[in-house]
């Protein structure tokens, strides 16, 4: 009888020991790749579907790109040839600025020009702009600053909120604006 409970917990031992080196050896190995198959499936329909979404947007781009062409190439009313004059007029320009800027009550006004770069038959001069003032402010006069007869390409973008936080906005903006270069002489 001995000898029988002895065989019994030997297979009973043996039998737990197969179970646990294949519980070990292929089922957790197995579970942790299955988990890992499923993850990336779930990145790439992810994927599949983000690309699906843009791919929807790509007709009303190509719409909106059309238009910006015809307005710029094609001699549209925003043409970019019109928006470059072929004089500086640097001083006329500064002052609508400065006006948009007193017409939308922004304070501690800077429009200061930096030194003129030739790039191909372009002049290049950039701005310094600074103010003072609400943000609702602050967007109208970029709105009207759009609008102006000349190109003006910002380049950079700085609001800081006051120390007080009273809802007055620190700005600073680096822009461009262009006028045609002097034909070469000779």
């Amino acid at each position: 009888m001995f000898f029988r409970e002895r065989q019994q917990i030997t297979i009973f031992l043996v039998a737990a020991a197969i179970v646990g080196g294949f519980v070990l050896v292929r089922y957790l190995p197995l579970q942790e790749k299955t988990r890992a198959v499923k993850d990336a499936k779930s990145a790439q329909t992810l994927a599949v579907t983000k690309c699906e979404a843009e791919g929807r947007q790509l007709p009303v781009l190509k719409e909106q790109l059309l238009k910006l062409q015809s307005a710029t190439k094609y001699g549209g009313v925003g043409s970019y040839e019109l928006n470059i004059p072929a004089e500086r007029a640097l001083g006329g320009f500064l002052q609508k600025i400065a006006d948009l800027m007193n017409r939308h009550n922004l304070e501690e006004q800077v429009v200061a020009p930096g030194n003129e770069v030739i790039a191909g038959n372009l002049k290049c001069i950039p701005l310094d702009m600074q103010c003072k003032g609400k943000l609702s402010q602050i967007f109208e006069f970029y709105k009207q600053l759009q609008q102006l007869d000349r190109l003006v390409r910002i380049e950079q973008v700085k609001l800081e909120n006051d120390n007080s936080f009273g809802g007055r906005v620190s700005m600073h903006t680096k822009a461009v604006i262009y006028c045609r270069a002097e034909a070469p002489k000779g």
